[in-house]
């Protein structure tokens, strides 16, 4: 459904591949005018003449019936959202594969992505798995892992589409040739990656610097990682950790820099986003509404 399936997509195509039909969710309404607009794969398959469908779930008898009548030989699944039921699964001769963004069984889940960030994990990756009718619990065809670094959600996200989209071609080529063989998943190490909720958004200063420094990295550039002053919430899209000195207090900003005291460390917030604004420095956001130092941040 969403960007992240478009580098596959395209691939697919580059290789020789024929896509019957594209699937997406339904279009939603987006921007100030609140209009339905189609999502990328679905545009992308209008410019290729592919067939598409955006129905608002599978599990309808005349949507599935619709799927059967397509005979695929694969059906290739990225972060489409919705549930595939038996008869969609067992549909396709070789089966349903997914590109998954994390090195399965760890993120099994809606955001894997901000999850892997947000939990300071060093490494993460593609999987490609056998979809079965679990949860992300399919045998594993493939996986590449790679370093997070310094990335925030949003450059992790393309790095991750760019890799998924290399390991899908090369996946489907030894399906294709019959050789490739299928990992079960272990159990253990397996966690879940929940949908991001209101609370994961709000910045808690009685929590360590690093933690919140990749909480910040891993809701950036949306939702956005916040906390509020005087009464006005104010997204936080980069920060750097910073040293703090013994006995501060978590949530009270320490300089005219609006380093901000944690548990441990402070951190300083190099991008914010105010409310009806666009993203900016910090200096250029405090040159407008200055938050002196001692002032306490909620």
């Amino acid at each position: 459904t969403p960007i992240f399936a478009l580098p596959a997509f395209d691939a697919m195509i580059t290789a020789g591949h024929e896509p019957l039909c594209v699937y997406s969710q339904p279009p939603r309404p987006a921007g100030r005018g609140r209009t339905s607009r189609n999502g990328p794969m679905i545009e992308a398959a209008k410019a290729r003449n592919v067939q598409s469908r955006t129905p608002k779930t599978l599990k309808d008898i005349h949507e599935t019936q619709s799927f059967l009548s397509l005979a695929p030989d694969v059906a290739v699944v990225a972060a489409y959202g919705l549930i595939l039921p038996k008869a969609v699964l067992e549909a396709p001769r070789l089966g349903c594969i997914n590109i998954h963004a994390s090195l399965l069984p760890r993120w099994r889940g809606a955001a894997p992505i901000q999850r892997s960030i947000m939990a300071c994990d060093r490494v993460t990756g593609i999987t490609i798995m056998h979809m079965d009718k679990g949860l992300d619990t399919g045998p594993i065809l493939a996986q590449h892992e790679i370093c997070i670094g310094s990335d925030d959600a949003g450059r992790l996200h393309d790095r991750l589409a760019k890799v998924g989209a290399e390991m899908i071609v090369e996946t489907l080529e030894k399906m294709e040739a019959g050789n490739i063989l299928e990992m079960p998943q272990p159990e253990s190490g397996a966690t879940y990656a929940s949908r991001l909720s209101a609370e994961d958004e709000r910045l808690d200063w009685h929590r360590p610097s690093i933690e919140l420094e990749c909480q910040v990295r891993g809701l950036s550039p949306r939702p956005g990682a916040h906390f509020t002053f005087a009464g006005e919430r104010w997204k936080v899209l980069s920060a750097t950790v910073k040293s703090a000195p013994s006995r501060t207090k978590p949530g009270y900003v320490l300089d005219d820099q609006l380093t901000v005291a944690c548990a441990t460390g402070a951190i300083q917030p190099s991008k914010v986003q105010r409310p009806s604004r666009r993203p900016m420095s910090t200096s250029e956001a405090l040159r407008g509404t200055p938050i002196p130092p001692g002032t306490q941040l909620g």
